[in-house]
C-alpha cells in the first residue's frame, strides 16, 4: 500500500482511510473470512453498551429504494462480554480498532469510558450520540448540543488520556455545525458524519408499518447526498477538526465525494451487506481516483471542493521516458 492514502484523524494516524461503519461488520470475525482486516484503516465496533441488550424485536430491517431501513435496537453481549471476548481477539489479530459506546444515560457513557480507560491497544472511541436520554423524557442525545455535548465530555472525562474520541452525529437536526461545535468544545477530537436518518415504510401486503419499531434508521446510496452535504458544511466550520465521512459509500468514487467535502477518512457501511469485501475494494478504488486525477496524496484532496475555482492540488507528474543512451 502506498504512502499516498495516509491519512491522519489528529492524534491517530492511519495507513488508508477506509473502515467500517459501525454496526455492519459484526464483531470482526464475520469480515475476517473475506479479508485480512489489517487492511483497513481501521474497524468500527457495533456500538456498545454497559449491559446485554437482544435489541427489537423482528422484523427490524426492511429494504428501500437506494437504502435499507434497520430499528435494531443496539443489540449486543455489553461492555463485560466485549472486553473478555470480542476485544481481545481483534487486539490479537493487530486490527486497529476503534471502539463505539452507546448509552441511554450521561452517567452510562462516563461509565463505559472508565471501563475502557485501562484497555491496551483502543485505537479510538466513536461516541453514538444517537441514543435516546432515559432520563430526559426519551429524548435522543444527538438532537440537541448541550445534551450531545454532556455525553461527549463524559467519555472524553473518563477515557484514557491521548485516546482519540470521535463523536457521531445524527442528520435529523436544524443546524448540525451548531451541534458539531458543540461537542468539540466538550473535548471531541474529531466527527462522524452521519449517522443513519429516521425513516419509515409502510408493508402493503399487512397495510402496517414494516418495522416492529415503526421507524427506523435510513442507510445506504439513498442519504449519501445528505452526508455528502453535512461533511461539506462541518468542514466549512471547523476545516481543522478530522471527519469521518459515512453515508451511502459503495465504490471509490463515492468515497472521493466525501474526501473533497472535507473529510479525512470515510466508513462503509450497508454496502458490506451485499459486499463483504467492500472496504478493500473501494480502497483500491479511491487510490486508482486519485491517481487518475494525478492527486499525489489523499491530504491534498481533503476539502478541495471548498478552494476556490481554479486551484489545482500538489499533482503527481507523469514519468519522463528515460532518454537513449548514446
Amino acid at each position: 500500500m502506498s504512502d499516498r492514502v495516509r491519512t491522519s484523524l489528529g492524534p491517530l494516524e492511519l495507513p488508508n482511510p477506509v473502515m467500517t461503519a459501525s454496526g455492519c461488520g459484526g464483531t470482526g470475525r464475520e469480515l475476517a473470512q473475506f479479508f485480512d482486516l489489517t487492511r483497513l484503516g481501521a474497524f468500527v465496533t457495533a456500538s456498545v453498551m454497559p449491559q446485554a441488550r437482544a435489541g427489537r424485536p423482528t422484523p427490524r430491517v426492511t429494504e428501500t429504494p437506494s437504502g435499507l431501513l434497520t430499528a435494531m435496537g443496539l443489540p449486543g453481549p455489553g461492555i463485560e462480554t466485549f472486553l473478555e471476548r470480542d476485544l481481545p481477539w481483534l487486539i490479537e489479530q493487530d486490527v486497529r480498532t476503534i471502539v463505539s459506546v452507546a448509552g441511554n444515560s450521561v452517567e452510562e457513557y462516563a461509565d463505559l469510558g472508565r471501563r475502557l480507560r485501562n484497555v491496551p491497544g483502543i485505537a479510538g472511541i466513536e461516541v453514538n450520540v444517537a441514543c435516546p436520554n432515559a432520563e430526559d423524557r426519551g429524548r435522543v442525545f444527538a438532537w440537541h448540543p448541550a445534551a450531545a455535548a454532556s455525553v461527549v465530555r463524559a467519555v472524553r472525562d473518563h477515557a484514557r488520556p491521548g485516546t482519540p474520541v470521535f463523536a457521531k452525529l445524527a442528520p435529523d437536526v436544524t443546524d448540525i455545525v451548531t451541534i458539531a461545535l458543540a461537542c468539540v468544545d466538550a473535548g471531541a477530537d474529531g466527527l462522524t458524519l452521519i449517522n443513519t436518518m429516521e425513516g419509515m415504510a409502510i408493508d402493503p401486503a399487512t397495510l402496517r408499518p414494516a418495522l416492529t419499531g415503526v421507524s427506523g434508521g435510513l442507510s445506504g446510496p439513498a442519504v449519501r447526498p445528505i452526508a455528502v452535504r453535512c461533511v461539506y458544511q462541518v468542514h466549512a466550520a471547523l476545516p481543522s477538526t478530522p471527519i469521518i465521512g459515512v453515508g451511502g459509500i459503495a465504490t471509490g468514487l463515492d468515497a472521493l465525494e466525501f474526501v473533497l467535502a472535507g473529510a479525512s477518512a470515510v466508513a462503509v457501511g450497508t454496502a458490506v451487506f451485499h459486499d463483504p469485501s467492500a472496504g478493500p475494494r473501494v480502497l483500491r478504488e479511491l487510490e486508482d481516483a486519485l491517481a487518475a486525477r494525478r492527486i499525489g496524496r489523499l491530504a491534498d484532496a481533503v476539502g478541495l471542493a471548498h478552494k476556490p475555482a481554479g486551484y489545482v492540488p500538489p499533482q503527481v507528474r507523469p514519468q519522463e521516458p528515460e532518454k537513449e543512451k548514446l
